[in-house]
């Protein structure tokens, strides 16, 4: 499945002769996750979120709004401070959840990762749900649109961040800007509990499935969107990624015309103590994206 408002990854037939557990849409975690039924290597399973003729219309409205804001004189400021509001879902017996000190850590986290991009974070507001069929939610369901009609807070520009014990190994998903206007109160972010930092998801618990998701809530593509092919994840400084990577693995390099890949970066699959860059690129299509859907709506 696919769709333009979501972080997806799709069961294909590719994935599925993979040996792949069961996919949704959503990111994935490979192991470790105690919180989270098992799958097989799921996050090397399924296949990029938008076509090439997708990935074409959406720039190609991306485009019109940003000229439009540039020819009105509209500037991004260089700083942008993001007002965050925290919906902690636990099991209806009050089980689950995270606590003040990760939610605390988490938002340090995501300081670290944008300020280079003049992005921060402020916590808004942490509330708390006992409702054992949102803690389980996933993505595309009618649990996750009731909980978000229910509990989102804010304009475009305040991201909510949900946190619960999301099912089939998932670690998070994600809303992008352009889907904003349309549905405004599906926007936000869901974020595996155990991936908070200290959390239980081993290799995914320090913070960076929340960046990772972000990233795409700012207008960022996996960098392996598209593959060897142009124009990829549509930022020129990040080179051209063939699948999404697993672990860390040094030197990978799986489309060999444009170097190395960007195992690195936030926006790929790499484990949370390998991820550590955003381009001058991202940075710039970030800017852009918030001028162009969240800046002011």
């Amino acid at each position: 499945m696919r769709s333009f408002g979501k972080t997806v990854v799709a069961l294909s037939a590719v994935a599925a002769m993979a040996g792949c557990g069961p996919v949704d849409e959503a990111e994935q975690q490979v192991s470790g996750n105690t919180d989270a039924q098992a799958v097989t290597d799921p996050r090397i399973c399924g296949s990029q979120e938008f076509t090439a003729d997708e990935v074409a219309q959406i720039e190609a409205r991306f485009e019109a709004v940003r000229a439009r804001h540039e020819m009105s004189g509209e500037v991004h400021a260089m700083a942008v401070s993001i007002p965050v509001y925290v919906h902690v879902i636990r099991d209806s017996a009050g089980g689950g959840g995270v606590t003040t000190t990760q939610i605390n850590n988490q938002i340090t986290v995501l300081n670290n990762a944008y300020a280079v991009a003049g992005f921060s974070f402020a916590l808004a507001g942490t509330d708390y749900t006992n409702n054992s069929t949102w803690y389980t939610a996933t993505d595309g369901t009618s649990a996750e649109s009731a909980m978000k009609n229910t509990l989102r807070k804010g304009t475009a520009t305040a991201l909510n961040l949900y946190t619960n014990n999301m099912g089939g190994g998932l670690l998070g998903w994600a809303t992008f800007p352009w889907s904003y206007a349309s549905s405004p109160k599906m926007d936000g972010v869901v974020i595996l509990q155990s991936s908070f930092p200290g959390g239980s998801a081993t290799n995914y618990n320090q913070g960076d499935t929340a960046t990772h998701e972000i990233g795409h809530w700012l207008g960022l593509y996996h960098t392996f969107q598209g593959g060897c092919t142009s124009p990829g994840d549509s930022v020129s400084d990040t080179a051209y990624e063939a699948s999404p990577a697993s672990g860390c693995p040094s030197g990978r390099d799986t489309c060999t015309s444009t170097g190395v890949d960007p195992i690195t970066n936030f926006m790929d699959y790499s484990y949370d103590s390998c991820m550590n860059t955003f381009t001058a690129g991202q940075n710039s299509r970030m800017s852009s994206m918030w001028t162009s859907y969240r800046a002011g709506k």
